[in-house]
């Protein structure tokens, strides 16, 4: 065989395997037959899934999460930080009624907050209540997104309907993201999920 030929065969290899790994890596993952896009867009950018990870609470599966965020990283701290635009993604693997998940996520902001900060946030913790609230319960099967941008604020929907208004100020979306990635997370599988760990 001749160098020319060598070289051309290993450069269609390379190809090859390249191509290989590029469609692998724009597959969906799937966690508890709930799939998660690799990439979504949010007010206007694209964004990357960092992790997937399962809610339990005792023996029950709650929710499958999802993280997207412009940069990927495995550093909590520095995805909750971030400036930029991020979604936390659940989709529900039981019905959950409105006063059991407001009851979940002010544990959350409690358990990973000091009470100076839960006082200075108190308007959009309420505001995020109240969205809660009007959802109603939240069924198997329900998508559940958590999206900030920077000039709108954290904006909640379900199955894709908007629901409540923006909830404004950059240091919201933060304080939500400790309820599953702070020192004291809701679940500490989850939270390693939603690191890509």
């Amino acid at each position: 065989m001749t160098q020319w030929l060598r070289a051309n065969l290993l450069i269609g290899l390379i190809g090859l395997v390249s191509s290989a790994l590029s469609v692998a890596q724009a597959q969906p993952i799937e966690v508890e037959g709930q799939k998660f896009e690799p990439t979504v867009q949010v007010g206007g950018q694209t964004l990357n899934l960092n992790g997937v990870g399962l809610r339990r609470r005792a023996i029950f599966k709650v929710y499958v999460a999802g993280l997207y965020v412009a940069q990927k990283s495995t550093n909590a701290a520095a995805l909750i930080n971030d400036k930029g635009a991020r979604r936390v993604s659940l989709r529900m693997l039981r019905d959950v009624d409105a006063d059991s998940f407001i009851d979940s996520f002010n544990d959350g902001l409690k358990n990973n907050l000091s009470e100076v900060q839960l006082a200075s946030l108190k308007p959009q913790i309420d505001a995020l209540a109240a969205t809660l609230k009007s959802i109603g319960e939240a069924k198997k099967g329900d998508a559940i997104n958590f999206d900030y941008t920077p000039e709108s604020g954290t904006r909640i929907s379900v199955n894709g309907q908007e629901r409540g208004n923006a909830i404004v100020g950059a240091d919201f979306f933060p304080a939500v993201m400790r309820i599953w990635l702070g020192e004291k997370p809701a679940d500490e599988s989850l939270k390693k999920g939603m690191l890509g760990a």
